[in-house]
This record gives structure tokens, C-alpha cells and sequence, in this order.
């Protein structure tokens, strides 16, 4: 459970807020006196107002809620507005908070997402905002924690559509129509900028909020995408069927050595050995090579089996029909395997097709063949493409808004498989037209070695926000996005992240740990 916990925390967005260009600490003047007092709200559309609340906050320590908890100090005081709203026949409840720097706003908005099935922040997130001059909102979108998913089925065991909608899409938009509300009420002026900031289902929003809801956002810092999450999600459960079926459970040390076989053999591919695979895309390796490779245990020597090198060429080749036909990306090569395919199933993916897609929370995962896989796969596909799906590749309406999109996505995200993103990316392309009109307003980068998340959260870090910051404010657009990663050998090494669909390439002369001793290319020169 520990290891869970310290994934879904990666996708609270309190990291990425860390990383600010200096501009953004100026303070602005305001034009009303600051009183925290509670304001006049209107209801956005479709929705009611229940109550409106306002406390004046001292600052200090700030600790998170829930399984994901974390801690912010020296946290500036500030007001904190809560807004409840109801969809009038819904019977649902969405809290949105939005919380105000007493003194120092740098006249900036920041909308900051979730993690799993948590639909908003849980505190972190808000204090680091305010700690650097934000004024910031979420919201509960009236559902419950990361890992709590009973508010799926109503009384009669249907799904509970209004709240997934809430999760999937309308909570968010109305968060940001609240808390600029309140930012105007309480400092007497609009903001002049505002961003939004998620990473995994918190990246999620940030799409929807583009496809959807373009005027929403000037910036919007998606990371890790949970888009097409009627896909990917059923597909997460793959690895757990494959063992199922075949019988075979390797540990994690031995999905750890095929890991690491498979990056020294792929970690030349640019040229340079590094400790990154700069293009797992690439990497061909047939885990076939370790059968009868010796791998020590907690203390036991094991042999791997072609039974093991079966199961792992599944994992990683991804899930298929009966037939053969590929439905989706599998665990990415360099990944950690074990992350999904330990002896239980990952809860989030476990829960989704229990509850929304086959509907039975007694459902044993473990009884789920090829076939039924590919059936509650399509299932999930016809009912949530449109409700969750994000994966709508007509952006034309953000582009003309004059909002910018940018996402970074580590190569070994071990839970949403980069291929997805840069499936989604492509799309993009083809519905407006070409390349170069996609990066004017939306641009990828992916970061080698990386894990799910994974940077300014200790696998790496970058300054996304101060990139993102510069590109609205400055018309800078990032064409690459420094960075420190960390190698398979656990050292720190500088990167240029690469603009997609470039990848990094040594330039045969330098440092292998500093930046300037690579360059980016396109895949055909590599």
C-alpha cells in the first residue's frame, strides 16, 4: 500500500508549482482593500449555489488530507473561500476552495487537479500556490479520496452518472468559473494570467479543460496524461490477466531483471551509454535472452523460465483480442513491470472495471480470460469514450482562444504508457493539419528514463511551469525543456528534453552527463 501511495502522490500537482519563473513573485497592486469575508457567487450554469463560506487562514504548516497527506511549511497566511454547488436533481454536493495570499498576490490563477480518483488537491498543492504569490482553486467535484470509489454505483447498482460526470469533466470548468469569480470579489480585479496545473488524472483535466472548455485557461501544464481513460485503464489490467492465464508469476526481482537487461541492451540507441533509453519505441530486446539466467531473491536463487520471458513479452508487447489484433500500448520497455503486475491488481484500473464497467464490485478479476478481456475492453470503450475518454483531437477552438498546452511524460511511466499520449499528439495533427500548427499552441516533451509522474517529485526535475509561464507571458515557446534525470544507475544527469517528435542524440564528443554533449533529432536521423 506505501508504494501505491507514493505514486498517487506524484500526481498531486504540488511539485510542479514549486518550479516558478522569478516574474511570477511580483506582487500586484489591487484596487479593493483585502477582506476575507464571504462574496456574492453566482451559480455557473446548470448549477446552485448551497453555501458559501470564508475563513481567514494564519498559514504556517499546511498538511494534506487523505491516503496521499504531505506537508507545506512557512506557508504565508491567506483567506480560504468554499463554495458549494449542486446540479439541481443530482443530489450531489461539489465543494470548490479557493484559497487567496492575504498580501504578495502576483495577480496569477492557478486551477490544480487530482490523483486516482481524488478530483481536486488536498491541500499541498493550494499552500504551494499561495507560497508563491497564486491565487488557486480545486474542487471535490463531490466524490470522495484517491482510492475511494463508493460513491460509483447508486442504491440499485447503476453507475452514478451525475457524479462521474462531476469527475470527468464539468467539476473543473465550474471551479474555474468560481474561483475567478471569487479572485475578482475579494481583490477587485480579474487575474491577468491563469494556469492549470495536473499530472495523470490531474493531466487528464487539464485535456478536457482544452477540448472543452478553451476559454477556461490561458496555460495549461497537463502531465502524464490520463487520456484515453476508457482504454488504458482496462488495458492496465493486462499484465494481471497474462499471469492469470499463463500461470506464472515472476517476482519483482526477476521483472527487474528483464528490466535491466533490456535497457543495457537498448541504452546505445542514441548513440552514447548513458543509463537512458531515449526511445523505448526502438528498443527490440526479447526477453527469450534471459531464459536460464540465474536471479538471487531475498536470499534464494531463481532460474528464469521461458514460462517468465512469455509472460514478459506479453506485458510489454500489450494487450490483444483472442485473434491477435493489439488494442492497446503495453508496460513501456525500461518500466517498472512489477508496478502492475504485483501479486494484486493495481486498485485504481481494478476498481474501474469492477464498478463502472462490469458493473459487479464482487467481479474476481483473476477468472477474466482473453476473451472477456476484450470484451469488457470494447465495453469501456462504447459507454466512456465520450464521458472520459479525453481524446477529442480537435483543439482548433483552444488554439484560437490563444491558450498554450504543454505536457511532459516520462518514457518508463510504469502506469500510463507514453505511447497513448504520443497516439493522442499525432491525432492532433492530423485534425488541424500538420506539425507546425500543433506546436504554435501545443507541444510534448518525453522525458527518458522517467517514471510515472516522476519529475520534481525525486525522479527528476524541470521547471514546466516557469517554461510554460514564459511561453503565454513572453511568446517563448519551449523548444526544449531542460531537465535533471536520473540514469538506471540512480546518478543525476542533464537533459534537453526533446520537443516531440524529436528524441536526443549524442553528439559523439562531451560529457555524457551534461546537456550540451546531446542534441535533438528527428526519429529518421537517428
Amino acid at each position: 500500500m506505501r508504494r501505491i501511495l507514493t505514486v498517487l502522490a506524484a500526481g498531486v500537482p504540488l511539485a510542479a508549482a514549486l518550479y516558478l519563473p522569478t516574474a511570477s513573485a511580483e506582487p500586484q497592486t489591487t484596487s479593493t482593500p483585502f477582506t476575507c469575508a464571504a462574496p456574492s457567487v453566482k451559480a455557473p450554469t446548470g448549477t446552485k449555489v448551497e453555501s458559501v463560506t470564508a475563513v481567514s487562514q494564519a498559514g504556517g504548516t499546511v498538511n494534506g488530507t487523505g491516503v496521499l497527506q504531505g506537508t507545506v511549511t512557512d506557508v504565508p497566511a491567506y483567506c480560504e473561500v468554499t463554495v458549494t454547488l449542486t446540479h439541481p436533481g443530482a443530489d450531489d454536493h461539489a465543494r470548490v476552495r479557493t484559497w487567496l495570499p492575504v498580501s504578495g498576490w502576483n495577480g496569477r490563477f492557478q486551477g490544480l487537479g487530482g490523483a486516482a480518483y481524488l478530483a481536486g488537491d488536498n491541500n499541498p498543492g493550494l499552500a504551494t500556490s499561495v507560497k508563491n504569490g497564486y491565487a488557486a482553486v480545486t474542487t471535490d467535484a463531490g466524490v470522495g479520496d484517491a482510492l475511494d470509489t463508493s460513491w460509483a454505483l447508486n442504491s440499485q447498482g447503476q453507475v452514478n452518472t451525475a457524479l462521474l460526470k462531476n469527475f470527468a469533466s464539468r467539476s473543473q470548468h465550474e471551479a474555474s468559473v468560481v474561483g475567478k469569480e471569487v479572485v475578482d470579489a475579494v481583490y477587485g480585479k480579474r487575474p491577468a494570467y491563469s494556469y492549470f496545473i495536473g499530472c495523470s488524472t490531474g493531466g487528464r483535466q487539464g485535456y478536457m479543460e482544452a477540448q472543452r472548455y478553451p476559454d477556461d485557461y490561458d496555460g495549461i501544464l497537463a502531465n502524464a496524461p490520463a487520456v484515453n481513460w476508457d482504454e488504458f485503464e482496462v488495458a492496465t489490467l493486462w499484465p494481471q490477466v497474462v499471469m492469470n492465464i499463463e500461470k506464472t508469476h515472476p517476482s519483482s526481482c526477476e521483472f527487474n531483471a528483464f528490466t535491466a537487461a533490456a535497457i543495457k541492451a537498448c541504452d546505445k540507441l542514441d548513440g552514447v551509454k548513458d543509463g537512458l533509453v531515449n526511445d523505448p519505441s526502438r528498443c527490440t530486446f526479447d526477453p527469450r535472452r534471459l531464459i536460464g539466467t540465474k536471479v538471487v531473491c531475498e536470499g534464494k536463487e531463481l532460474t528464469i523460465t521461458a514460462a517468465d520471458a512469455a509472460v514478459v513479452r506479453k506485458i510489454w508487447d500489450g494487450p490483444r483480442t483472442s485473434s491477435g489484433k493489439k488494442l492497446w500500448y503495453g508496460v513501456p520497455v525500461g518500466a517498472d513491470i512489477s508496478a502492475l503486475a504485483g501479486a494484486d491488481a493495481f486498485p485504481v484500473p481494478a476498481a474501474w472495471v469492477k464498478l463502472w464497467v462490469a458493473k459487479d464490485p464482487s467481479l474476481d478479476l483473476s477468472t477474466i480470460t482473453y476473451s472477456r478481456f476484450t470484451e469488457l475492453f470494447k465495453q469501456s470503450q462504447a459507454e466512456y469514450d465520450k464521458v472520459i475518454g479525453t481524446d477529442d483531437p480537435d483543439l482548433s477552438a483552444f488554439r484560437e482562444s490563444g491558450g498554450k498546452l504543454l505536457t511532459w511524460q516520462g518514457d518508463a511511466d510504469q502506469y500510463i504508457p507514453a505511447q497513448g499520449t504520443v497516439q493522442y499528439r499525432e491525432r492532433v495533427e492530423r485534425e488541424l493539419g500538420s506539425a507546425k500548427k500543433v506546436d504554435d499552441f501545443y507541444r510534448l516533451f518525453l522525458a527518458p528514463g522517467t517514471v510515472h509522474c516522476g519529475l520534481n517529485k525525486g525522479d527528476g526535475t524541470t521547471d514546466d511551469l516557469g517554461a510554460l509561464t514564459a511561453w503565454v507571458e513572453h511568446g517563448k515557446a519551449p523548444k526544449t525543456l531542460p531537465a535533471t534525470l536520473i540514469n538506471a544507475d540512480g546518478q543525476s544527469v542533464a537533459r534537453d528534453l526533446c520537443s516531440y517528435p524529436r528524441v536526443s542524440q549524442y553528439r559523439g564528443y562531451g560529457d555524457t552527463a551534461d546537456a550540451s554533449s546531446f542534441k535533438c533529432v528527428l526519429p529518421s536521423r537517428h
